[in-house]
């Protein structure tokens, strides 16, 4: 069986090869650094499920000491140049995009056939992670593509991978660390407090107010923790969970689909979630580096208000 500690290998075997080809560069004033913050990544994918939890702790403080303290920098690996990327455009126009929709269609597609066939009885994937181990597929198979298409060097695809991942530098991690966090609030009671204080505040039966201060706190949460991800178990301890679905009988796929929606509103107004606001401002050299925060609020403000009247409309 084909499980998911497959995929963190693949993906674990990649941040290792970011980690060797960063720590021979010599062009990098930081390459030590960043190859001890992509080693630390890669060990954590290979070896993450053998390290128990006070492994993981201190590989956490060590990436967050590394990324702190300034010792990651951005590289800059040889890939092709802008000469080479202009004939490539002139010369496949949009077709060289083919590749990259390999990979949804592949997820898509595969878990399709994979769920509504006989494949799915094969057992040839873990239960409930074949859209996970697909889209892994999906990225070797345009990989094969790419190779027999455009045949790059063999280690372009690394060194471009490189080149990207040092742009985006920290803040890669950044969703995953918010995850945890938001699982160490809920754990901690954070939900249970703000369960009460609605309680206390709004009167009982009141669905549409609940609902709105789901989606309020799912926003505002976001914004604080930087990820949706993060907020929703601490929202759906508190409010989600005990309120909307067993107070008021909410449908609970309309409450966690729309609740994360809400969520993702919060998403497009912080800078928290640098690693969809600030990495592109920093790509794209903008002036103002919380411009793409700025363009985002005037739809992230009236799609909230859709998603609590969709919320109330449709769970209830």
């Amino acid at each position: 069986m084909i499980t998911l500690e497959w995929l963190y290998a693949l993906a674990g075997a990649m941040f290792a090869a970011f980690a060797l080809l960063g720590a021979v560069d010599r062009t990098n004033a930081k390459r030590l650094g960043n190859a001890g913050f992509w080693g630390l990544m890669a060990l954590s994918l290979l070896g993450g499920s053998y390290l128990g939890d006070l492994g993981n702790g201190v590989l956490v403080l060590g990436l967050a000491g590394l990324a702190g303290f300034g010792f990651v920098g951005r590289g800059n690996p040889p890939t092709t140049s802008d000469d080479d990327r202009e004939a490539f455009s002139a010369r496949l126009g949009n077709k060289i995009f083919l590749p990259a929709l390999i990979i949804p269609l592949t997820a898509l597609i595969g878990t399709l056939l994979y769920n509504y066939s006989p494949l799915g009885q094969s057992g040839l994937f873990q239960p409930k992670r074949e859209t996970y181990i697909l889209l892994g597929l999906g990225v070797l198979l345009a990989l094969i593509v790419i190779y027999a298409w455009l045949r790059p060097p063999a280690i372009a695809p690394l060194q471009e991978g490189r080149r990207l991942i040092d742009a985006i530098g920290w803040a890669a991690v950044l969703p995953q660390m918010l995850a945890a966090l938001g699982v160490v609030f809920a754990a901690a009671g954070v939900g249970t407090i703000i369960g009460d204080t609605t309680r206390a505040l709004i009167p009982e039966g009141s669905i549409f107010l609940t609902v709105m201060v789901f989606a309020l706190g799912m926003a505002l949460f976001t914004m604080i923790m930087g990820n949706a991800f993060a907020a929703f178990p601490v929202m759906a301890a508190a409010i989600g969970v005990p309120l909307l679905i067993h107070g008021y009988g909410g449908n609970p796929a309309a409450v966690g689909a729309i609740g994360m929606l809400a969520g993702f509103c919060g998403t497009l107004m912080t800078p928290m979630a640098a690693n969809f606001n600030l990495v592109p401002a920093a790509l794209l050299e903008l002036k103002d580096r919380n411009g793409v925060i700025k363009a985002q609020i005037f739809t992230a403000l009236p799609l909230l208000l859709v998603n609590i009247c969709l919320l109330y409309f449709l769970a209830f």
